[in-house]
């Protein structure tokens, strides 16, 4: 990452992925684990990884490195009906769990009696957990000044990620396949325990590499709106994935 060094991460942040085997040498660990490296000129410098995951403030270096969250009464995009909005940042793994609790408090609970009390979210937070990981992960960090965008809608919910779909994958395969554009950070999401409840998960740590999250963001989102969530590439720059709403019932409790 032009223009940095090891003193732009910060060591609370990276000695969280020391293990008793890392060097114990703090120069030599940040090396093996990749968070800096030299540039062809032989400086030092932090990767973009490292200004990611162990860097307070990734838009400082990446204008683009936030997650831009909105909510708007309703189903259409207008500003006029904007109910929250909020610029996430921080590390990634940070990111992510900002990111789910802005849609747990912009979203509801619905309730019905049938005879017993059932409540129904508006969407599973296990869902936009895994998609909100995907997304941080597999976006592409080198298009300038693009962010990810996440809109919460009374019917939907749409993320969009920078970047193409990586390698070979379709839109059409994307629920089969596995496969990571950013090695390293989905390496250190692997590192990073669960820092959020989210009802559902069987995960300990943020990062599943065995390519299980479409499965469950198709599967829990298809169950609960009984409708299947939709994967569109916009011009070849940007993946948008949309998640419907569970149908409304009379009484809701949030």
């Amino acid at each position: 990452m032009p223009g940095t060094t090891a003193n732009n991460l910060s060591p609370k942040l990276w000695e969280r992925f020391r293990t008793t085997i890392s060097p114990q040498n703090d120069h030599e660990f940040l090396e093996k684990t990749r968070l800096i490296s030299r540039d062809d000129d032989g400086n030092e410098r932090a990767t973009v990884g490292g200004i990611l995951m162990a860097s307070e403030s990734p838009e400082t270096f990446l204008s683009g490195a936030f997650i831009q969250a909105v909510c708007y009464r309703g189903s259409e995009r207008d500003a006029t009906y904007q109910l929250d909005a909020k610029d996430i940042t921080g590390s990634l793994d940070t990111q992510i769990r900002d990111a789910c609790k802005f849609v747990e408090r912009n979203t509801r609970v619905y309730a019905t009696k049938a005879p017993n009390r059932i409540e129904t979210p508006q969407f599973s937070l296990n869902a936009v957990f895994e998609a909100i990981v995907n997304a941080v992960a597999h976006r592409d960090y080198s298009i300038y000044g693009s962010k990810i965008r996440l809109h919460v809608f009374a019917d939907r919910l749409e993320i969009f990620s920078p970047g193409t779909i990586p390698n070979t994958m379709t839109i059409e395969s994307i629920s089969e396949r596995q496969s990571a554009r950013n090695e390293l950070i989905s390496s250190l999401l692997a590192r990073c325990p669960m820092n959020l409840d989210v009802r559902g998960s069987q995960r300990s740590f943020i990062m599943d590499k065995r390519g299980e999250g479409v499965p469950i963001i198709i599967s829990e989102s298809l169950k609960l709106s009984g409708q299947k969530p939709v994967y569109k590439l916009i011009d070849d720059a940007e993946l948008k994935l949309t998640i419907f709403a569970a149908p409304c019932p009379h009484e809701v409790i949030k």
